[in-house]
C-alpha cells in the first residue's frame, strides 16, 4: 500500500505541472493581449506600455512562463491589478468556504444517493425504482443555481427555516452548518441523483453475481449480504464517480456562492472576471486545477484502502 501511495503521489507532480502550463498558455494565447482587454480600446499607448511592464508581458513568452512557474513554486501568485494586494492571501482567505461547501455537498450526495440506489436495486421495476428514476432525471437536469433559488423561496422565504443569504465565518459549529445547509443541499441533490443511478446499476450487477449467491447459500443475513458483500464491492465505482463529480461541484459552486452571497473561490473568480483582473483570473484557475488534481489523487489512494488488490500499473 505504501509503495502504491508513493507512486501515485509522484505521478501527481507532472499533472500539476501540466495544469499550470495549460492555464498559463490559454490565458495568454486564447484571449489576445490582456492589456487591451483590461484597459479597453480607449487606453492610451502609454498606459498600455506601463501595464505590460507591470504584468511582465514585455518579456518573451518562455521567459514569462519560467518566471511564473518560479513564482508559483515560491508561493507567489502575483498582485491584483485592481487593489495591488497579493493574490495568494486573498485566495487562501476564501478557499476554506469553497472547500467546506464542496465537502458538505459530497456528504449530502452520498448519504442520500447510496441508500436510494440500494433501495431501487432491491425493488427493481417497482414503485421505489420508478420514483428513483424520476428523482435522478430531475436532479441531473436541474442546474444547481436554479435549485438553490427554489430552496431559498421555499425554506427561507415561505417557511423561514433558514437564512436567505449570508454565512458564518466564526462561531458555533451548528450556526455555521445552519448557514451552510441550503447551499450544500442545492449542490448535493444533483450529486445524489448521479450517485443513486451509479449505485443502482452496480448493485443490480452484484446481486446477480456468484459471490452473493454463495453468501446467501451460507445462510448469512440479508443485511450482511447486501451491505457487507454487494455494496462493499460497489464502493470503487461510487468513489470514482464521486471524485469525477467534484469538478462539477466546483463549477456549480461558482453560481451557488453568488446566489447565496457566500464568499468562496468561485465568487472570487467571478469578481475577478467582472473587474478584468488578469492576474487574479489566472491564479484562480490554477487553484481550481490543483484542487481537481489533488481530489483525483485522494480517489486513487482510497482505491488502495477499499480494495487491497488494487495495484498501480
Amino acid at each position: 500500500m505504501l509503495g502504491y501511495a508513493i507512486r501515485r503521489i509522484i505521478f501527481t507532480i507532472p499533472m500539476l505541472f501540466f495544469v499550470f502550463t495549460v492555464v498559463f498558455f490559454v490565458m495568454r494565447l486564447a484571449g489576445g493581449d490582456p492589456t487591451y482587454v483590461i484597459l479597453g480600446d480607449q487606453g492610451s499607448q502609454e498606459a498600455v506600455t506601463q501595464l505590460r511592464l507591470k504584468l511582465g508581458l514585455d518579456e518573451p513568452l518562455i521567459v514569462q512562463y519560467v518566471q511564473a512557474l518560479k513564482n508559483l513554486l515560491q508561493g507567489n501568485m502575483g498582485e491584483s491589478i485592481i487593489n495591488d494586494r497579493p493574490i495568494a492571501p486573498q485566495i487562501m482567505r476564501v478557499l476554506p468556504f469553497t472547500i467546506e461547501l464542496t465537502i458538505a455537498a459530497i456528504l449530502i450526495g452520498l448519504l442520500i444517493g447510496i441508500p436510494l440506489g440500494v433501495a431501487a436495486a432491491l425493488r427493481r421495476n417497482k414503485m421505489p425504482d420508478y420514483l428513483l428514476r424520476v428523482f435522478s432525471l430531475v436532479g441531473l437536469s436541474t442546474p444547481s443555481f436554479y435549485l438553490g433559488i427554489l430552496l431559498l423561496l421555499l425554506f427561507a422565504m415561505q417557511l423561514d427555516w433558514f437564512p436567505i443569504i449570508g454565512y458564518k465565518r466564526t462561531g458555533d459549529l451548528w450556526d455555521r452548518l445552519y448557514y451552510l445547509f441550503l447551499p450544500a443541499l442545492s449542490l448535493g441533490l444533483g450529486k445524489a441523483a448521479f450517485v443513486s443511478r451509479v449505485t443502482r446499476s452496480n448493485m443490480l450487477e452484484r446481486l446477480g453475481s456468484d459471490f452473493v449467491r454463495t453468501a446467501r447459500a451460507k445462510g448469512l443475513s440479508e443485511y450482511k449480504v447486501i451491505y457487507k458483500h454487494a455494496l462493499k464491492d460497489c464502493m470503487i465505482p461510487i468513489v470514482t464517480v464521486s471524485g469525477v463529480y467534484v469538478g462539477v461541484l466546483m463549477g456549480g459552486a461558482i453560481l451557488t456562492e453568488t446566489v447565496f452571497n457566500r464568499p468562496g473561490l468561485g465568487k472570487f473568480l467571478v469578481e475577478a472576471i467582472a473587474q478584468r483582473d488578469y492576474s487574479a483570473i489566472q491564479s484562480g484557475l490554477v487553484f481550481y486545477g490543483i484542487i481537481i488534481v489533488l481530489v483525483n489523487l485522494t480517489v486513487d489512494l482510497l482505491y488502495g484502502l477499499i480494495d487491497p488488490r488494487v495495484k498501480y500499473e
